[in-house]
């Protein structure tokens, strides 16, 4: 597959999967990056190595139309031949367009075990410091499909690692950040092997 990586932050599962592909555990060709943020990590990783990268934001284009706005998330990625969309950590909902061509081939990685602690605002630190703040016992990562609202796709996959009584929001980011790095290369995996599909509106992994 030739894969654009979506992220706004830091760009540490970015990285990851640039590193799965280089390591070849992943067969997918890692070949462009689009953010919102100029001045994020992702950004500084896509130059460390060589990965074509686009900046889209509203700061850059203010005056034009929203379908034409829309339109350049897909005049991007339709440049480079990409076939498949990985979110990692990124901060706005995907356009109209993108999503109408891209249905079921675009995943996102959420820190928390969704349906709980989702949705607009629950990115990075804010889900981890909610997750203790609940009290709850077990947190983890949930990779799912992406639509037109914040973390309601289908889910495709879960893991969980346990809230220990001395976590707080760091030390969980920590615990969440090992899971992710190492699961969602091997969902790619899956998806390369063809072994994820939708059945009867439930995602099967194989």
């Amino acid at each position: 597959m030739n894969i654009c990586v979506f992220a706004s932050g830091t760009g540490t599962n970015f990285k990851a999967l640039i590193l799965s592909e280089k390591r070849k555990k992943i067969k997918s060709s890692i070949s462009l990056l689009i953010t919102n943020n100029s001045y994020c990590g992702a950004v500084q990783t896509a130059v460390k190595y060589g990965i074509k990268y686009k900046v889209i934001n509203r700061t850059l284009y203010p005056d034009i139309p929203e379908t034409s706005y829309d339109k350049l998330f897909l005049s991007a990625v339709e440049e480079q031949s990409i076939d498949f969309i990985l979110l990692a950590g990124y901060m706005k909902l995907l356009s109209s367009q993108l999503l109408k061509v891209f249905r079921n081939r675009i995943i996102n990685i959420h820190p928390a075990l969704l349906p709980s602690f989702g949705g607009k605002g629950m990115y990075g630190v804010n889900v981890h410091r909610a997750v203790i703040e609940s009290g709850v016992k077990v947190s983890g990562i949930t990779i799912h499909y992406a639509d037109e609202k914040y973390d309601e796709g289908k889910i495709i996959f879960q893991k969980c690692c346990a809230v220990s009584n001395d976590d707080d929001e760091f030390s969980l980011m920590q615990k969440i950040r090992k899971l992710e790095h190492k699961y969602y290369p091997e969902i790619v995996k899956k998806f390369e092997e063809k072994k994820i599909i939708i059945s009867k509106n439930k995602v099967i992994v194989n």
